[in-house]
């Protein structure tokens, strides 16, 4: 592979003299999340062919739309889209680029196979170099393990199922490969180029990519280093870096080594990749790898090496690096104390979050969605944030949830810390960061989105026949053809979060009874709801209309919310008043009322999630007189948000209306503050003063 040395004299002197050098006007692209899938990947072993393609003429291994639609991710199209922003960077000069986890999409060797190819394409041709940092799903274990996927897209539109040896219905073959019938649609294939691969062989295939050094770089180490920068060369660092000597001891209960209690238990020695690097004079990359693997309190100590003794890293992140990865923490601090000694400027990057990500939501949604819905297992404890900022990183772009996020810590010990959330290009906002290091510590960051993607669209024959096939079954959890009308990449992810609502999101995130009010009600509804003082309880205007208006109990058919319908005249007394209350309210504000009922409750639902994953971003696919009318909504029902224990314990009968005021005065407030964050799209940093400004205009 070309690489291009860049040392030099000034470079010796600032690695063996401690001269401060700083970087400036160095430019950095952050590409999280790529979860690349090679959708025209060979499979070595000849085991499976793929879709011939009447566009490329190449044979097309993919995953089906359906799958597509009810994941956090895109499986396909993100191949095209990682394309076109390599393009964009090479476009604006840009020579590093790092990636915070998931570049892959569970480590497997056919598509780990097909990320290295462009890799090093972009940088033999373009002289760029890539810095990537682990993520969950790369590797999803730290050695390796049987994997697949039930949702391939075979022929004629039906679902392929290929696993690997050890998986599913995959057992008791010889040979590498081989062809079982099931009983499903098409027979499943068994294939070790779908297996998971773990760290080390990884480690291998990407080792040009920051996982070893590079002779072009200036410096760099591991946590697990011997040398220092005086007596750095690149013969001593390749010999520490290989995967052997890059193995920390981790325990069911925390850090082992020198670290481990007596009462630890089930202990293994796992593989680390966390290195720092120095690309050019004065800039210092910092690639944590925050993977933590817990290892099960019943782990099979006589096979250390088996991918079941260990959880998988998904929910730990920052929160279990403290516990169960303490010598990183204290590696991190003493990067921080040199980088500072020596005048360089530092960012730390990897792939999950060092603050929350919900502007201070997260408690509200608790109380709404439930403690096990919406992630927040993800989100970094408020005094995890600090111990990460008393480390003394200032500077950490993360990836993991998809998300477009600016996060910002400031505490009294004069520590801050600023979390800039990378969206990914396979979601809603499909994205990268680009990060230029200015003079005296100022960080313009820019989020350059990915709107047009050349190609976008090439496998959409194939999705035809799929939605062809689906209906021609009778499905009835078909998903909305309409998708492919997509007249770019930014159109097509848009509709990918809006399906994402659809068929997983709202029925699995969303509590019944607030699920079924946003199908049964409109904004205009909504609006004089907000108004209502009702004599009436819920059960009361349920016999009252046979059980028709029940929008807060749930029912197993779907409910349109018509007052008329409701005999009674003190309801209607109540209803009319609550009406002209509801205008004068929006009147006020200089809004009408009848422009509430322009959107309704899956309109709201739907701007949540765009809003929730793309902050500001999202307010272009929002219509711009429905951000106020839900600031408004907020507003009026403030007062009636409670949490979910004192709603628990309240046994009087309650007005009709009474629930919808506190589900939606939560869920509007919730989606106040995904709109009011910090600068998330075009802003500048002052690594000095801990400042944030906005370069939006």
């Amino acid at each position: 592979m070309k690489r291009i040395v860049k040392s030099s004299v000034a470079a010796i002197l600032s690695c063996g003299l401690g001269t401060a050098i700083a970087a400036e006007n160095i430019q950095v692209a952050f590409m999280p999340d790529i979860h690349f899938h090679d959708v025209y990947g060979e499979f070595k072993d000849g085991s499976y062919q793929g879709l011939e393609n009447s566009k490329s003429g190449e044979l097309a291994t993919i995953r089906s739309m359906h799958a597509q639609l009810t994941s956090t991710r895109l499986f396909n199209e993100n191949y095209f889209a990682l394309l076109a922003a390599l393009d964009d960077a090479v476009k604006r000069g840009v020579k590093y680029i790092a990636l915070p986890g998931d570049f892959s999409d569970d480590g497997q060797p056919v598509h780990i196979r097909g990320l290295k190819k462009i890799l090093d394409k972009y940088a033999n041709e373009h002289d760029i170099e890539f810095f990537a940092a682990p993520g969950n799903h790369d590797p999803v274990r730290p050695f390796d393990r049987p994997s697949g996927e039930g949702d391939f897209l075979g022929k004629d539109g039906k679902t392929q199922r290929i696993y690997s040896k050890g998986a599913n219905e995959c057992q008791g073959y010889e040979g590498a490969s081989t062809v079982i019938d099931a009983g499903y649609e098409l027979p499943t294939i068994c294939t070790e180029e779908i297996r998971e691969l773990g760290y080390e062989g990884l480690m291998v295939e990407l080792a040009d990519f920051g996982f070893f050094p590079q002779s072009s770089n200036v410096y760099w180490e591991t946590p697990y280093s011997s040398y220092n920068q005086k007596d750095y060369t690149f013969e001593i660092a390749g010999e520490q870096a290989e995967y052997g000597k890059r193995q920390y001891e981790i325990c069911h209960e925390g850090t082992g080594g020198s670290y481990k209690q007596e009462d630890y238990s089930a202990c293994f020695m796992v593989p680390d990749t966390s290195y720092l690097v120095e690309p050019v004079e004065g800039l210092w990359l910092l690639a944590i790898d925050a993977n933590v693997y817990l290892p099960n309190a019943d782990a099979d100590m006589a096979q250390p090496e088996l991918a079941a003794n260990f959880a998988g890293s998904g929910n730990a992140g920052y929160n279990k690096m403290l516990t169960h990865k303490a010598h990183v923490i204290d590696w991190m601090k003493n990067v921080v104390e040199r980088a500072d000694a020596q005048g360089k400027t530092l960012v730390a990057f990897s792939h999950f979050p060092m603050t929350e990500f919900y502007n201070d939501a997260a408690e509200t949604i608790e109380d709404i969605f439930g403690a096990g819905n919406f992630q927040l297992a993800r989100s970094p404890k408020e005094d995890v944030s600090k111990a990460l900022a008393q480390t003394g990183i200032k500077l950490h772009v993360g990836g993991h949830m998809h998300f477009n996020d600016t996060g910002v810590k400031h505490y009294d010990d004069g520590s801050f810390l600023f979390n800039i959330q990378a969206p990914s290009m396979a979601a809603y906002v499909p994205a990268y960061k680009l990060l230029t290091f200015k003079p005296k510590q100022q960080v313009e960051v820019e989020t350059v989105i990915l709107d047009q993607v050349p190609r976008f669209n090439e496998l959409f024959e194939h999705y035809e026949q799929e939605w062809q096939h689906l209906k021609a079954k009778g499905n009835e959890e078909i998903w909305n053809k309409d998708v492919l009308t997509s007249r770019d990449y930014y159109e097509f992810t848009n509709w990918h979060i809006t399906e994402l609502t659809r068929m997983r999101f709202l029925p699995e995130e969303w509590p019944c009874d607030l699920k079924q009010m946003v199908f049964a009600l409109d904004g205009r509804q909504m609006m004089i709801l907000s108004q209502l003082d009702s004599p009436l309880t819920q059960e009361q205007v349920a016999s009252l209309s046979d059980g028709r208006q029940s929008i807060e109990m749930c029912q197993e058919s779907s409910v349109r919310f018509e007052p008329a319908e409701i005999k009674d005249p003190a309801f209607e007394k109540a209803w009319a008043q609550a009406t002209r209350k509801a205008e004068q309210v929006a009147t006020k504000q200089g809004i009408a009322l009848s422009d509430f009922a322009v959107w309704n409750g899956f309109d709201l639902a739907v701007d949540f999630y765009r809003l929730r994953n793309a902050d500001e971003l999202a307010f272009k696919d929002i219509d711009r007189s429905r951000m106020p009318q839900y600031e408004l909504l907020a507003s009026t029902l403030a007062s009636h948000v409670i949490d979910s224990h004192a709603s628990g314990t309240h046994t009087d009968p309650m007005q009709f209306g009474d629930v919808f005021k506190q589900r939606f005065g939560g869920l509007f407030g919730i989606l106040s503050k995904f709109a009011s964050g910090q600068p998330s799209y075009h802003f500048e940093l002052d690594l000095e003063k801990g400042a944030i400004s906005d370069l939006n205009k």
